[in-house]
C-alpha cells in the first residue's frame, strides 16, 4: 500500500509540475518571480519557465508625460509588470530635450528643471539589481511602438520620446557594456583596456555598438579614432554614433565621471550564433529610390529576420529636412524590406559605420584591404543584429 501510494504521489506530482509550468508560463516575469516564492515545486517550475524566455523585449515611450518625470520612466514602470523577460542588459535612449530640459509647469510660474541624473536613477531603480544598464540621451529618437515587431518604426526628431531594449540571458550570446574615457594626462590610449573590455583576443566578438559623448571637446575625434581603428576588423560589425551624453552605465561606477571628459561607451555582442550586417546611407542618398537601394543591399546579406533587431543611427542633419518634407523616409524604407524586425536608434552628431556583412560563414562583400573609414557626418547607418534562432 505505502509503495503504491508513494508511486501514485510521484505520478501526480510529476504531472502537477507540468500543469504548474503550463500555468506559470502565462505569467509576466515579475509575477512569475513572486510565484516562485510559494514552494519548491513552484520555484523549480518558475526557474525552468524563465530559462525559456530568451526573446528580446522593449518598452517604447512616444507620448509626453507630466512635467515631473520623463515618458520613458512612466512607460517602463508600467510595462515591466507585463514583460515576459528578466532583463540582464538594458540599452535605453531618450531625447535630450525633455530628459534633462526645462519643463513649463502651469501651476507655478517658474519652470522646473528636470535633472538628468534623477531621471537616470529613476529608470535604473525600476530594473533588476544585477542588470547592466547603458543609457544615452540624443537629439532625436527612432523607435518601434510596443506590441509587435512589425509595428511601423517612428523617426521622432523633436518632442518627448525614448525606448528601453531589454535583453534577457540568451544561450550562446554574451552582451557586455564598456566605457573608455579620455585621460587628460595620456595622449596615447592604453590598448590593454581593450582586452579588459573583451574587445581584444575574443574570437566570438561579432558586433560592437559604440557611442561617443562630448564630441565637441578638443581631442574628442582623435580619441574616437584611437578606439575605432584597432577594432576596425572585417569580422566585426561596428556601428553607432555621437550622442549628446550618456546618463547610465551601471556595470561600473560611472557617476564619478568628470563632467567635462569625453569618451566612448558601448555594447559588445559575442557569440558564434550572432549574425550581423550594416550599410551606410551617405549624403547622396536623398530620395526614396536611393534609400530603398541601400535597404536592398542590407536585405542581400540574408540575415534571418526572426530574433533580429535593427538599429538606425542618423545625423541630425538628415531626417525630414534632408528628404525635403517627407517624414519617416528611412524608417519606412527599412520596414518595407524588413516587415518583422523592430527598429531602434537615434539622430545624433556624427555616425560610425560602413557597409559590412558578418554571417555564419563570414562571407564578406568587400575584398579590398584598405581599412574602411568609419566616422561620418550627414549619413545614416542601418544595422541588423541576429541573436541566433530561439526555440
Amino acid at each position: 500500500g505505502a509503495m503504491e501510494s508513494a508511486a501514485k504521489g510521484g505520478y501526480v506530482l510529476a504531472n502537477l509540475a507540468e500543469v504548474v509550468e503550463r500555468v506559470l508560463g502565462f505569467l509576466p516575469t515579475k509575477a512569475l518571480l513572486r510565484a516562485a516564492c510559494v514552494c519548491r515545486l513552484w520555484r523549480e517550475c518558475a526557474r525552468r519557465t524563465l530559462r525559456t524566455r530568451q526573446r528580446i523585449a522593449w518598452v517604447s515611450a512616444l507620448e509626453p508625460g507630466p512635467a515631473e518625470n520623463h515618458a520613458l520612466v512612466r512607460a517602463l514602470a508600467r510595462e515591466l509588470e507585463k514583460v515576459h523577460v528578466l532583463p540582464q542588459t538594458v540599452l535605453y535612449i531618450a531625447d535630450t530635450e525633455t530628459f534633462s530640459g526645462h519643463e513649463e509647469c502651469h501651476d507655478q510660474k517658474k519652470a522646473r528643471k528636470r535633472n538628468s541624473k534623477e531621471t537616470a536613477l529613476a529608470l535604473e531603480k525600476l530594473l533588476p539589481k544585477r542588470c547592466q544598464v547603458l543609457g544615452l540621451v540624443t537629439p532625436g529618437i527612432v523607435v518601434t511602438p510596443m506590441g509587435s515587431s512589425s509595428n511601423q518604426p517612428q523617426e521622432i526628431e523633436e518632442g518627448e520620446a525614448g525606448f528601453a531594449l531589454l535583453f534577457p540571458k540568451i544561450d550562446g550570446v554574451k552582451i557586455h557594456t564598456f566605457h573608455f574615457s579620455k585621460d587628460v594626462k595620456n595622449r596615447v590610449f592604453d590598448e590593454s583596456k581593450f582586452a579588459e573590455a573583451g574587445l581584444k583576443n575574443n574570437p566570438d566578438l561579432r558586433v560592437v555598438l559604440l557611442f561617443g559623448y562630448n564630441s565637441w571637446k578638443t581631442g574628442a575625434t582623435r580619441f574616437l579614432h584611437q578606439i575605432v581603428n584597432p577594432l576596425n576588423e572585417k569580422s566585426i560589425i561596428l556601428a553607432g554614433g555621437q550622442v549628446e551624453s550618456f546618463t547610465s552605465l551601471t556595470s561600473e561606477n560611472s557617476h564619478a565621471q568628470p563632467g567635462d571628459a569625453c569618451g566612448v561607451v558601448g555594447l559588445a555582442f559575442s557569440g558564434a550564433q550572432i549574425q550581423s550586417a550594416t550599410v551606410l546611407l551617405d549624403q547622396d542618398v536623398a530620395d526614396e529610390r536611393t534609400a530603398e537601394a541601400a535597404m536592398q543591399r542590407l536585405k542581400a546579406a540574408n540575415i534571418p529576420e526572426h530574433n533580429t533587431i535593427g538599429f538606425m543611427f542618423a545625423c541630425v542633419g538628415r531626417g525630414y529636412r534632408h528628404y525635403k518634407t517627407k517624414r519617416n523616409m528611412e524608417a519606412d524604407a527599412f520596414r518595407k524590406f524588413f516587415p518583422n524586425v523592430p527598429l531602434f536608434g537615434f539622430f545624433g552628431h556624427g555616425e560610425i559605420g560602413c557597409d559590412r556583412i558578418v554571417t555564419g560563414n563570414f562571407v564578406l562583400r568587400e575584398c579590398n584591404d584598405i581599412k574602411d573609414d568609419l566616422l561620418h557626418g550627414y549619413t545614416t547607418v542601418m544595422t541588423l543584429i541576429h541573436l541566433g534562432s530561439t526555440k
